[in-house]
This record gives C-alpha cells, sequence and structure tokens, in this order.
C-alpha cells in the first residue's frame, strides 16, 4: 500500500516516536504531516525531552506547520487536540494522529479517522519499515502511558505476524 499522502499529528504521536527514534516512518506511511502551530508550542516546551528539543531545530521536509484558521470551540479539549482536529476539518484531511481516548472520539464524531500511537507501531510493522516489538518495547521505556492489556493486545498481535 502506497503512503495516504496526508494526516493531521497531534502532540503525543509525534512526540513519542521522536524519542522511540521512529518519526521517519510517518514519511513513508502518510508522505506529508500537518501540525497546526498550537503542536508545535507543545513540543517546545522547556519541559519536553532533549530528544524532541533536538528533532526540532532541523524540521524534516514531510512536516509542514500549518496555523488553523478557524478553530472548532466545541471540541473542549487541549489546544493541541482542539487545532489538530480543526485543521483536519479545514484542511478535509481524513485522518488525524491523536492518542487521547477524549481526542479519538472528538475525531470521530467529526468524520475523522483517528489513529493513535500504537496503530502508528503496528501499521509500520506490519509494512515492514519497523521492528514493531522493538518499538514497543523502546515505548514502554518513555513516559507513554497505555492500559498494560491494551499494551499487551498489540504486542501479541506484532509476534502473531511474525509466526
Amino acid at each position: 500500500m502506497n503512503a495516504m499522502s496526508l494526516v493531521v499529528a497531534d502532540t503525543t504521536p509525534l512526540n513519542y516516536l521522536i524519542i522511540i527514534e521512529q518519526a521517519e516512518v510517518l514519511a513513508s506511511l502518510f508522505g506529508e504531516v500537518l501540525i497546526p502551530s498550537a503542536v508545535l508550542q507543545e513540543l517546545q516546551h522547556p519541559k519536553a525531552p532533549e530528544a524532541v528539543s533536538q528533532w526540532l531545530r532541523d524540521l524534516p521536509d514531510w512536516l509542514r506547520v500549518t496555523p488553523v484558521q478557524h478553530v472548532d470551540e466545541t471540541i473542549q479539549l487541549g489546544r493541541g487536540e482542539n487545532e489538530a482536529i480543526s485543521l483536519a476539518l479545514e484542511q478535509q484531511v481524513k485522518v488525524v494522529l491523536i492518542d487521547e481516548r477524549l481526542g479519538r472520539r472528538a475525531a470521530e464524531s467529526r468524520g475523522l479517522i483517528p489513529i493513535g500511537t500504537l496503530n502508528l507501531i503496528e501499521i509500520a510493522d506490519e509494512r515492514g519499515l519497523i521492528d514493531g516489538i522493538a518499538a514497543l518495547d523502546d515505548l514502554r521505556q518513555t513516559t507513554f502511558r497505555a492500559d498494560p492489556e491494551l499494551l499487551a493486545r498489540f504486542e501479541t498481535r506484532i509476534k502473531a505476524r511474525h509466526g
């Protein structure tokens, strides 16, 4: 399957893929990733991990910071989620990379397709772009929070695919 061509990313998936050194997989999966200004600001937070700060010093060609013209205030989430969902709607992009449960629900209720960090790792593994088990192990070494049963389900599916 070819790259989907364009997605909008919220802070969390991009942050954790940068930390586990797998952000480049987004270019292979989607071609181009749009982020709203609020997501860039969140990534630039003074307490952001050093890996993220370093990565931001030289943004890749496939990442484009795109201001939102009209933020949908009915979303009522954090600024990054609000702007990411609003940008996806504004740019008519169907896929939004987002982890937060309420953010995923808000995206789905607006006709968008939310894809989270664990989904990204699984898809990239399925396409032979990364070692999904190693990526999950790396993710577990970060501050990433997910239900242990959910992580175990992803790991089981990835292992089953590899026989």
